[in-house]
């Protein structure tokens, strides 16, 4: 005699987890703009004697000086 099959029982599926979406309350970081950035890395590379060379450097603090004051 053929065993009988097992009733399949379906487990309530779970919820996938929804994104966090920010609130008034929580503050939306602002990207400085590429003209801003240019801005600053012009004045960086004016404040230490136009030497040639750092542009890269002048852009980057220009970048991390600006994001930390948004």
């Amino acid at each position: 005699m053929p065993t009988p099959k097992a009733e399949k029982t379906s487990k309530p599926r779970k919820t996938s987890a929804r994104k966090k979406t920010q609130t008034a309350s929580e503050p939306v970081p602002i990207r400085p703009t590429h003209e801003e950035i240019a801005r600053r890395a012009h004045q960086l590379w004016v404040e230490r004697g136009r030497t040639h060379g750092k542009h890269e450097e002048d852009w980057y603090r220009a970048e991390q000086e600006l994001m930390r004051a948004s």
